[in-house]
């Protein structure tokens, strides 16, 4: 029997939400709803210097305006961290992660020495510096060993088939930081296992660590879930629309008219006829269903 069907929409609590991440969070929605499944939200606030206070219940009750309402209580990581050291302990104890005493500095340095310097996104490729052990340094973060496989390959249900070789383009990658807090890249990991999702819809700035995910989670023996990313909200200067770049909160004074903004970015015919977002959304779900071609 196919599992039941769980996905969830999980925002940084960094700021309110802005219309890029409304996006995001209608198509997770409307995706649970076409599979007749549940929808869950987690506020990621791992990464605690960066988390506005109060910005997690402002992001629950515009999600609230907008008729989104999550079906079970909201998770949050900073409450999880037992569960990450137990994934972390399991992948140090098989020999797939290791600490690592580098700095940005020694990774350039060690970077310009091989005469391949190497950046992407602006980060660093690793270059394995630590794996054969710590050179006298003191263990600042802790690697995923990604040197297994050749390239990490996966279908998209919106961007089709991906592939992505790991090991070269992004390097062994860090899971716990020297700052002892924990990375995104196993917190999303862990905690979609543990709340069961099978389903990831996000926005597709966030694709690029499919592969990375895929790789932790089969090295952790979790399920695969499949994934969608969605398209990106652009602002004036063609950039992806994000707080970093000045978004603004999202005005949820007039929510009909801030789902038909997002349902346009995810190419929903317009048109429907409604006077409450629930009445909108019931509505859009059967929209959402043929787009996708799921059967319901």
């Amino acid at each position: 029997m196919e599992a039941e069907y769980r996905g969830r929409f999980a925002p940084s609590p960094t700021g309110p939400l802005h219309a890029g991440s409304l996006v995001a969070a209608l198509a997770s929605w409307l995706d649970a709803r076409a599979h007749q499944g549940r929808w869950l939200v987690r506020i990621e606030d791992v990464d605690t210097p960066r988390c506005v206070p109060g910005a997690g219940q402002t992001i629950l009750e515009q999600l609230a305006q907008c008729g989104l309402l999550p079906d079970e209580p909201p998770a949050y990581q900073s409450q999880r961290g037992a569960l990450y050291q137990q994934a972390l302990d399991s992948l140090v104890a098989r020999g797939l992660a290791y600490p690592c005493g580098c700095t940005r500095q020694d990774i350039a340095r060690a970077l310009a020495a091989s005469g391949q310097p190497r950046e992407r996104h602006g980060e660093l490729v690793y270059p394995g510096t630590c794996r054969d052990g710590l050179h006298g340094r003191s263990a600042r973060a802790w690697r995923l060993d990604t040197r297994a496989p050749a390239s990490t390959n996966w279908q998209d249900r919106r961007l089709g088939p991906q592939s992505q070789d790991v090991a070269r383009e992004v390097g062994d990658f860090v899971l716990k930081r020297a700052d002892g807090l924990w990375a995104y890249q196993l917190a999303v990991v862990v905690d979609d296992a543990a709340q069961g999702i099978t389903d990831i819809v996000r926005g597709e700035d966030l694709a690029d660590n499919t592969a990375r995910q895929i790789l932790l989670q089969r090295a952790l023996g979790l399920p695969l879930p499949r994934y969608l990313h969605t398209p990106l909200v652009l602002g004036e200067n063609g950039e992806k629309l994000s707080k970093q770049n000045g978004a603004q909160a999202l005005d949820t004074s007039q929510p009909l008219a801030l789902l038909r903004q997002a349902a346009a970015v995810l190419g929903l015919p317009p048109g429907i006829d409604a006077d409450t977002p629930q009445d909108w959304l019931r509505q859009a779900v059967p929209l959402w269903a043929v787009r996708l071609k799921i059967s319901r």
